[in-house]
């Protein structure tokens, strides 16, 4: 595990990547990194599937990891676990300056937890997100993240808000949403290169998008089981599902004896453009992903949310997104209240590239020179 470096520049920062939303997330971080600094790209292996991996390394254009940790599956103990020695030593042999970590997964967590034990200050982009329900274990992930974090990117205000009622104030930036830069920069892409409308035969407004891969649904029999009624009933509104499903997902709808059913519905994993254009032209989402409301929102295509919560309560608060949980009749009644009724409101999009506000704070605070870890700041941080 050896890596060939140039003279250092203006500093050093390891990136810690590990699933198909993170690897998204970095694309345009990564490419503005470059230009200004040095970065060594650790890819956890959390999501090792090639369509959940790999494609997006390629499609993307996201420099191939220096390191590649093959974590693979298991329980949360153990994937973190092996995540955290792992990349502890790469950190001791790489000296970087800065960690940087995205989002809420176990190797965000893993990344951080390893960074703060050997004094290396750990920069959180999304930090700030609250479902405010600590069974999920992406709120957990969350919570510790950025309470051991020395820099906290926040993409909206509502998570500077959450961070304030915590007692986080201290390197506090409201930078914006890296995924809006991603999404504006592969659009005109997605137009011109994704054939899956074709491939699948569908035409825009004339489906529903749905994706499902949160614990709470795919670990429920029944709520996942209660997820495949409302889709059959929704199918029977003279709507096709279109529903591209994730490795784990797929087993469990094996393990309930739902495949057949949901054979005319059911896709593999698609790439990033692919997705991209089925949100862009879907009537309606159905999600249990944070990403995937975001883009609905900013696409202006409603979404009902099959979670009672959500950190991106900004898109239930325009109308575009309904929290519906995993009832079938809530289901197919927010999916009726959005086939029936008028549209919200458009969306006002973001102005500012949130990958160069967030690039940029990490030079100034580099150029800073701050010692995060010293006793002196310390009793700083402690005193506020």
């Amino acid at each position: 595990m050896t890596r060939q470096t140039s003279a250092r520049p203006r500093f050093k920062v390891a990136t810690v990547v590990g699933a198909r939303p993170q690897f998204i997330k970095c694309a345009p971080v990564s490419k503005r990194l470059r230009q200004v600094g040095n970065e060594v790209l650790v890819h956890t292996g959390q999501h090792y599937d090639e369509n959940m991996s790999a494609r997006f390394f390629e499609e993307l254009e996201i420099p191939q990891p220096d390191y590649n940790l093959n974590v693979g599956a298991g329980t949360h103990g153990t994937q973190t676990a092996q995540m955290l020695e792992r990349i502890a030593e790469i950190l001791t042999r790489e000296k970087p300056d800065w960690v940087l970590v995205y989002g809420d997964t176990n190797s965000t967590l893993a990344g951080a937890l390893a960074a703060v034990k050997l004094h290396i200050p750990v920069a959180h982009v999304e930090a700030g997100l609250r479902s405010f329900y600590r069974r999920m274990p992406e709120e957990i992930n969350r919570v510790l993240t950025d309470h051991i974090s020395a820099l906290h990117f926040c993409p909206t205000e509502t998570a500077v808000r959450n961070l304030t009622a915590e007692g986080i104030r201290d390197r506090v930036f409201l930078v914006g949403d890296v995924m809006y830069d991603v999404m504006q920069d592969n659009l005109a892409r997605a137009e011109r290169s994704s054939t899956i409308l074709q491939r699948l035969m569908l035409k825009p407004n004339e489906y529903i998008l749905a994706t499902i891969h949160r614990a709470e649904n795919t670990d429920d029999p029944v709520a996942l089981k209660n997820i495949c009624d409302a889709i059959d009933q929704i199918t029977a509104l003279r709507k096709r599902v279109v529903f591209p499903a994730h490795p784990r997902t797929f087993n469990r709808l094996e393990a309930i004896g739902a495949l057949s059913r949901l054979e005319a519905s059911l896709l593999p994993p698609v790439s990033y453009l692919d997705m991209l254009k089925l949100v862009q032209s879907a009537a309606l989402v159905m999600t249990d992903s944070g990403g995937v409301q975001k883009e609905a929102y900013w696409l202006s295509v409603p979404c009902v949310t099959l979670r009672n919560d959500t950190e991106w309560i900004e898109t239930v608060e325009s109308g575009w997104n309904i929290l519906a949980g995993n009832e079938q009749n809530d289901i197919v009644h927010a999916v009726r209240q959005f086939l029936e009724e008028p549209s919200p409101v458009a969306v006002t999009a973001p102005r500012q590239r949130a990958s160069n506000q967030l690039v940029d704070v990490l030079c100034e605070e580099s150029d800073r020179g701050s010692r995060y870890f010293s006793p002196r700041r310390a009793r700083q941080v402690a005193a506020r």
